[in-house]
């Protein structure tokens, strides 16, 4: 074990510490059940930021230094991606969603559909968050590996169950705690990187890497395709962010949320920047290595003396806690709350509690199992995660918001359906993280089957319960307006295919298409005025009642305020 090694290990789990003490002192300012998942609704907008910062930015980070080791400033896309995504939900999702008291993306859609997709969609939404948090451990996995000559996999290992000891405390509280903790240490290691970037190669090293690499230079070196996709998917995941809006909603007020999660954007400026500047630092110094996580701490360590080298790398521990902590948690959450108020309706908030602890445990376990599946190239398990979650849970989201026709059958069937689309398009492509079956990201065509399933399954089930609006009526001419956009989306991307393809736009041109479609079905598709729903399309009274779906289990169907408009 080098020196460095030492003194990492000895800093992170000191820290880690001291954030589980602190999570059990958290855990006194729990009054009730919903203070474990929601904060009391108590927090602040500087509370929202820190958390957001620690859960998006500390990625992001890892993220874009393993990539710009590679692949150079086009990096930068990636964080640039993620601050869209913030702004989109401070803009658009907040004050809606916090006026609907939400905790959980899973429980929006059961209250609308019942106990079946409750719990289809409690259990998807769990599956993925391991995923996530898997590829922020590999960036401290890494560097561990790197200084000890501990496996990946140990250190992966050893992570997943420090994640597990301390979120067991306290809940969000622990959760908002921790994330101001971690934005401490987040300056820390910044500062660092931008003295050790100054130290070794400096700037001068820059202007020598332009003439030897130029393409580490290039704004467009990743490949359109998948700076198409990150933007697409992180904009997509906007209204399925569910361990953003559950920090996000845990504040005050809504117009404190939102404030957050503007100053968060604001905080993760320095991120984007520094994550690229010390990724080409790293491949200038010390190129050649094969993974970009283990290349970064060796530039490191060879720049900064073993006791700061060793505080940057607590950093990436931090950036590991902020992530992976509340992608765990949140998952936890869907699995215990919704699952569990899936499979037994009576269950107490603090039956739910206990769920969720549970589900912790078995969480912790699938995160090692992912990191034995694969320990490296971190972005990828990201965009794999939102590739299925979102592929399941797009559908049923803009459903349970904006079409009152879509049935429980739809909407279950949407969900397996796009969850299985998106796992076999990887497989036909090879699991790559950037070549793809047929030159499109699964992340398109899972998101696509989601939409087309729900749509088509609702309007054969519902056949004639189902009208069209007047002509000349507001939502006709919209629908109409739409249902243009679409042939024409449509029609270019079959005129051209080939020249769509080559950029990387092909899969992005086809979803559009199906989600305009999808959207004029939503304003000119609609219920019988003179008829009611088909029994199995709403958790209330009728025919197709579920045993048990009552206010309790689920909640019953109503409909959308706090300004969610009626139509996409």
């Amino acid at each position: 074990m080098t020196t460095v090694g030492a003194w990492t290990i000895g800093l992170a789990l000191t820290y880690t510490l001291f954030l589980v003490g602190a999570g059990r002192v958290a855990k006194r300012r729990e009054s009730a059940g919903r203070d474990f998942f929601a904060g009391g609704r108590r927090f602040r907008p500087i509370t929202v930021a820190f958390c957001i910062t620690g859960l998006f930015s500390g990625s992001s980070f890892i993220a874009i230094l393993e990539l710009s080791y590679h692949t150079g400033v086009s990096a930068l896309w990636y964080g640039v991606a993620e601050s869209v995504q913030i702004l989109l939900i401070a803009g658009l999702l907040v004050v809606p969603l916090r006026e609907r008291m939400v905790v959980t993306i899973s429980g929006l859609i059961g209250e609308r559909f019942g106990r079946l997709a409750l719990g289809v969609g409690g259990a998807i939404t769990a599956f993925t968050f391991p995923m996530w948090s898997v590829a922020t451990a590999i960036a401290f996995a890494s560097a561990l590996h790197a200084f000890t000559g501990l496996s990946i996999q140990v250190a992966i290992v050893g992570t997943a169950l420090l994640l597990l000891f301390y979120l067991w405390s306290g809940g969000m509280w622990s959760i908002a705690f921790t994330q101001t903790a971690n934005c401490v240490v987040f300056t820390l290691m910044l500062a660092l990187g931008a003295t050790a970037f100054l130290i070794d190669p400096g700037v001068g090293g820059l202007r020598e890497l332009a003439a030897s690499r130029p393409e580490m230079l290039d704004w467009s070196g990743v490949g359109l395709p998948l700076v198409v996709a990150w933007f697409g998917t992180f904009v997509v995941n906007v209204i399925l962010a569910q361990a953003a809006l559950q920090m996000a909603l845990s504040c005050r007020t809504p117009e404190a949320g939102r404030r957050g999660l503007v100053y968060a954007v604001g905080f993760g400026v320095p991120f984007i920047l520094l994550g690229v500047v010390c990724g080409l630092a790293a491949a200038l110094v010390v190129p050649g290595e094969a993974l970009g996580l283990v290349g970064v701490p060796l530039y490191i360590a060879q720049v900064l003396p073993a006791p700061l080298a060793a505080v940057f790398f607590l950093g990436i521990w931090a950036c590991a806690l902020g992530w992976g902590g509340p992608c765990q948690f949140s998952g936890a959450t869907s699995l215990g709350r919704d699952v569990g108020r899936a499979l037994r309706p009576g269950a107490t908030e603090e039956d739910m509690v206990r769920y969720t602890r549970w589900s912790l445990v078995l969480l912790t376990a699938l995160m090692i199992a992912f990191g034995f599946l694969r320990a490296e190239q971190s972005a990828w398990w990201n965009v794999l995660a939102w590739t299925l979650r979102n592929g399941a849970t797009l559908a049923p989201v803009l459903a349970a918001l904006f079409w009152p026709l879509a049935t429980r059958r739809a909407v279950v069937a949407a969900m397996i359906v796009g969850f299985g689309t998106g796992l076999a398009w990887y497989q036909l492509g090879g699991w790559q993280p950037d070549q793809f079956h047929l030159g499109v990201h699964p992340v398109w065509v899972g998101m696509s089957v989601n939409l087309l399933v729900m749509v088509v399954v609702t309007l054969l089930e519902s056949r004639g319960e189902w009208a069209l609006p007047l002509v000349g009526e507001r939502r006709h001419l919209r629908g109409l307006g739409t249902v243009t956009a679409a042939v024409a989306v449509g029609l270019i991307t079959l005129i051209a295919w080939d020249w769509l393809q080559a950029h990387g736009l092909g899969g992005l041109t086809g979803f559009a298409t199906v989600a305009l479609a999808s959207a004029a079905a939503f304003q000119l598709i609609t219920p019988r005025p003179t008829t009611s729903l088909p029994a199995d399309s709403h958790p209330g009274s009728g025919p197709g009642r579920h045993p048990g779906d009552d206010e309790e289990a689920v909640g019953r169907a109503r409909p959308v305020s706090g300004g969610v408009p009626a139509g996409p």
